[in-house]
């Protein structure tokens, strides 16, 4: 028996964000779970089922995330 929707996704992001806490990745919590959030929704939508292969994926595209956030802007030259 496959497991609703929702407690799919709830159970995901926790898995997401057990890790990211754990490791110190986490950052703004409202943000961070926002992300989640929307990430895992999105993978829902699109058919994916499996509890780890979404937490997994929403921690990868997260900490890209946070990558691209912390580079400095690349400035045009005159």
């Amino acid at each position: 028996m496959t497991e609703p929707l929702p407690l799919l996704i709830e159970s995901s992001i926790a898995i997401a964000w057990d890790y990211l806490e754990r490791t110190g990745e986490l950052g703004d919590a409202m943000a961070a779970g926002r992300f989640l959030s929307d990430t895992i929704e999105l993978m829902v939508r699109r058919g994916e089922r499996r509890r780890l292969m979404l937490a997994n994926k929403a921690i990868t595209a997260y900490q890209q995330f946070l990558h691209q956030q912390s580079r400095p802007p690349v400035l045009a030259s005159a």
